[in-house]
Order: C-alpha cells, then structure tokens, then sequence
C-alpha cells in the first residue's frame, strides 16, 4: 500500500509533466492565439496575489481559485488541435 508522501510525490509528478507540456503548447506555433493566451492567463491568476473573490469569504473565497484555473486551462486545451498536444506530449515524455 502506498504511502502518503509517495502519493504526494507521484501527484507531484504528474502536475510538472502536464505543467511542461501546458508550456511547449503555449509555445507551439499551431496553437491558437486564443487557446496561448487563456493559458498564459490561467498562469497569472495562480500567481497573483490577489484574487476576484477573497480568500476571507467562506467557501466561494477558496472554490474560485479551485475552479477558474482549471476552467481556463480546460477550454484552451479544447481550442488545441490533438495533434498539437500529442506532439507537445510525446516532446515532454508523457505519451
């Protein structure tokens, strides 16, 4: 039975791999202009210090950062052609 700090490790893993080929799609000359800068947005929403909803109200303060970056980062890899992200994850060793 695995451990918590493998799983947390492994976890670890998976979000660099699909971090790098998040970033070689961004960079990918194919990829839409639109799908580059909601990606490129969802990066700067991680990391800004401040947020559209405080993190002080319950609930609603926490699930927009739980919800608007995965929002951005799923509709900009909609936008992406499959062979485009196929080919960005065969370069980052994912495939």
């Amino acid at each position: 039975m695995p451990t918590l700090t493998s799983r947390l490790r492994e976890v670890g893993r998976r979000v660099k791999r699909r971090l790098a080929v998040y970033r070689l799609a961004a960079a990918h000359p194919r990829t839409p202009r639109v799908a580059r800068w909601l990606l490129v947005l969802a990066v700067a929403y991680a990391c800004l210090p401040f947020d559209l909803i405080p993190d002080w109200i319950p609930v609603l303060g926490l699930l927009d950062d739980v919800v608007i970056v995965p929002l951005l980062v799923w509709l900009a890899v909609r936008m992406i052609p499959a062979e485009v992200m196929r080919e960005c994850e065969q370069q980052a060793g994912t495939a």
